[in-house]
């Protein structure tokens, strides 16, 4: 398990409680050797005690060595440099996953294409996905999302290593459609924080989420996704959960700004990585490139580095034309 923050060390538990040998192994070394010392993520999931067959390396060639299967938990604007930095121990027969989300920025790459491109794209992958928070994984509350490789056997493998009594492992080949719900999904639960904020109220939310859900499709269906994957754990399921519970940075993100906090200020006060704030840019580029149609995302990106403020980004929406539900715009 590469990646030592709450998402990497949630999975990093889940394999080991489900009788796997897991190497959790992260950037910042004070950290690793505090968890050694203590056999807990003080920092990220406090109280969650580590398995006897979970093991912290402090070294990356001591955790990759002999190891075949490599799970990379970073966040997207990390993905690149950490898939550069393993790939001298990577052997022929070594599969990586990842459970990394968003659009890589102005190159405007999913994941996957990150990885073939500084790996090849022979190699077997996966991508991990789904409505899940870490903090619940590491407490053991039940649990299931979606795993898409570009290999059955993989896919399958990692299902059943993962999955146990309170944790289900669903497995899929779309990895387009679940790396682009991932993607987008951040950016709308910003625009849910934003508007539950202001006390937009139900009425509001629940049209968000249900014409960001059209987005995120309208996206994914145009760069090669199935449709289908986007009313399944990774589509609806992962944005549902991520709109609606402050266990979201995304958004608690957007909370803040609807208060009056700047970015800054408010990604000081989560202290974590909000994945939506770099997601919103990369999805703009793309949607732009590719001419679709995103409104709440456009307005998202319009706050967030354009100074648009949220209650104006609202108007806007309400002010566009008026056309079918099922309209393709």
């Amino acid at each position: 398990m590469i990646g030592a923050g709450s998402w990497g060390t949630a999975l990093a538990l889940q394999f080991a409680r489900s009788g796997r040998e897991v190497r959790l192994w992260g950037r910042d070394r004070a950290q690793l050797e505090a968890m050694t010392r203590d056999g807990v993520n003080s920092r990220y999931l406090p109280g969650v005690d580590f398995p006897s067959h979970l093991v912290v390396a402090t070294d990356l060639e001591q955790c990759l060595n002999g190891v075949r299967d490599m799970l990379i938990a970073v966040p997207s604007h990390g993905l690149r440099e950490t898939l550069t930095a393993v790939s001298p121990w990577l052997s022929a027969a070594s599969r990586v996953s990842w459970a990394t989300k968003g659009f890589e920025l102005h190159t405007g790459m999913l994941p996957h294409q990150v990885a073939a491109d500084v790996l090849g794209g022979e190699r077997p992958m996966a991508v991990l996905s789904g409505p899940t928070f870490a903090e619940e994984v590491g407490a053991g509350l039940p649990t299931a999302l979606t795993i898409a490789a570009n290999d059955p056997e993989l896919a399958q493998d990692l299902a059943v290593a993962l999955s146990g009594d309170n944790f289900r492992a669903y497995t899929s080949d779309d990895m387009i459609g679940v790396e682009v719900g991932g993607a987008v999904k951040n950016v709308l639960a910003i625009g849910a924080g934003m508007s539950d904020g202001l006390g937009f109220g139900a009425n509001t939310r629940i049209a968000l989420i249900t014409r960001g859900l059209v987005e995120m499709t309208r996206l994914g269906v145009a760069v090669g996704a199935r449709k289908e994957t986007f009313m399944g754990l990774a589509g609806m399921g992962d944005l549902v959960l991520t709109c609606t519970d402050n266990l979201s940075r995304n958004r608690r993100m957007g909370l803040a700004l609807a208060g009056g906090q700047t970015v800054d200020e408010a990604q000081r006060e989560i202290r974590q990585v909000v994945e939506g704030v770099m997601a919103a840019e990369a999805v703009k580029e793309v949607a732009d490139e590719m001419q679709i149609e995103m409104p709440i995302c456009r307005q998202v990106y319009r706050i967030l580095y354009q100074g648009v403020s949220p209650r104006d980004a609202v108007g806007a929406l309400m002010r566009r034309e008026l056309k079918s539900e099922h309209d393709g715009e």
